[in-house]
């Protein structure tokens, strides 16, 4: 089984191939340029270092938000049109869950955190649990955008270590240490940010379990709408109160 995945959910654009259980390659990139500039010349530089025939894919994975909206529609627009070209099914796969395997087989709980702005994470808690050779991420939490108290308590309530990751730990780090009453670490570099990698070892999971999608109907799941769509949503509101609404 060979997976493509694609990541430019968050400030992270990362590119990478797994065959059955062997990661062949990532080009994973944590640096300023915009993700329109950088995905595709990581993708073709993937591809040209180890004589990828995009033929030879079963798949292609992708981090299906929630995220940056900019950089979740430039990745939807990617793998909606490589599969198209090449006729392949697309594994969405939630962000949050993405960046929680990257802690394969830990017994503590993990708990990604994306800074979702104004005060707000977008997160969920997972836990790995025991199957056959192997671990299955299971959720504890279902991936959600909350004020970052809402879910120190829900990890307060729970009772268990937990490991925080994603770009949202630096942001609310002050909030975690005044507000997180359980023991907790913080994931390593390389382990703390978005990687394809993950993407497309839980999307061969996911995969094989006949969770496939067609490119055509493939669309990002953004959580809450963008803050020009709140503007918008705003502006109707108002106008309303003043007895004037939008045809």
């Amino acid at each position: 089984m060979k997976i493509l995945a694609l990541d430019s959910s968050g400030l992270v654009a990362s590119v990478a191939v797994v065959e059955d259980d062997c990661l062949l390659a990532e080009f994973t990139v944590n640096y300023k340029k915009t993700h329109s500039q950088t995905l595709l010349p990581m993708l073709e530089e993937v591809r040209k270092v180890i004589e990828l025939d995009l033929d030879s894919l079963d798949a292609i994975a992708v981090a299906s938000g929630p995220g940056s909206f900019t950089g979740l529609r430039i990745g939807s627009a990617t793998v909606k049109g490589l599969g198209l070209a090449l006729g392949k099914p697309l594994v969405e796969v939630p962000t949050l869950e993405g960046l929680a395997y990257n802690l394969y087989g830990t017994d503590k709980l993990v708990c990604p955190l994306m800074d979702a702005r104004r005060n707000q994470v977008y997160t969920g808690i997972y836990t790995f649990v025991k199957k056959g050779s192997g671990w299955r991420l299971e959720t504890v939490e279902s991936q959600c955008a909350v004020d970052i108290r809402v879910i120190l308590e829900k990890l307060n309530a729970l009772g268990r270590e937990v490991i925080l990751l994603g770009d949202g730990v630096p942001v609310f780090a002050d909030r975690i240490r005044e507000l997180l009453r359980v023991p907790y670490s913080y994931a390593a570099a390389g382990r703390n940010r978005q990687t394809a990698a993950s993407v497309a070892a839980l999307g061969a999971v996911y995969f094989a379990e006949g969770r496939i999608v067609s490119a055509a109907r493939h669309q990002p799941e953004y959580l809450r709408m963008s803050q020009a769509e709140r503007e918008r949503a705003q502006g109707v509101v108002l106008e309303e109160s003043w007895g004037v609404k939008h045809l």
